[in-house]
């Protein structure tokens, strides 16, 4: 398994629009687009910086990890995201290490597919692993 590169920073929020002024107002980001993540229950603001994004994640609902994480810790860094040539090769690499794993088989969205592997594995950041598909 060989990283690719940061593909992204993601941040919760309470209110995307909110934060966004931070981001734009501040360092002169500019926001790409907002997607709706039914799946894990989130709005997603995606500002490009460089190879990278920031990601400005709000939860849609109260039931979700993300809204927990929200309100036990507040507003802040969530986690960070690894780009990954084959996400499956890497994540049996990881599980054949004893990795402990949130996704052992990878979520597919349009245009990628996405795995988390457990923060108590990783010094106590959640780290998601992003394969990116033909259809991005």
């Amino acid at each position: 398994m060989k990283p690719i590169k940061i593909n992204h920073v993601a941040i919760v929020v309470q209110d995307i629009d909110a934060a966004l002024n931070f981001w734009e107002q501040t360092f002169g980001l500019k926001l790409d687009h907002v997607e709706d993540v039914p799946s894990q229950k989130s709005k997603v603001a995606f500002l490009p910086l460089g190879e990278s994004e920031i990601e400005l994640v709000q939860p849609t609902t109260s039931d979700s990890g993300l809204a927990n994480f929200l309100e036990k810790r507040g507003e802040g860094m969530h986690h960070i995201c690894i780009e990954v040539s084959d996400i499956d090769a890497t994540l049996a690499e990881l599980k054949s290490k004893g990795v402990r794993l949130i996704n052992e088989v990878p979520e597919e969205l349009p245009g990628r597919k996405m795995a988390f592997i457990h923060p108590k594995a990783a010094n106590g950041v959640l780290v998601e692993l992003y394969q990116l598909t033909e259809n991005n």
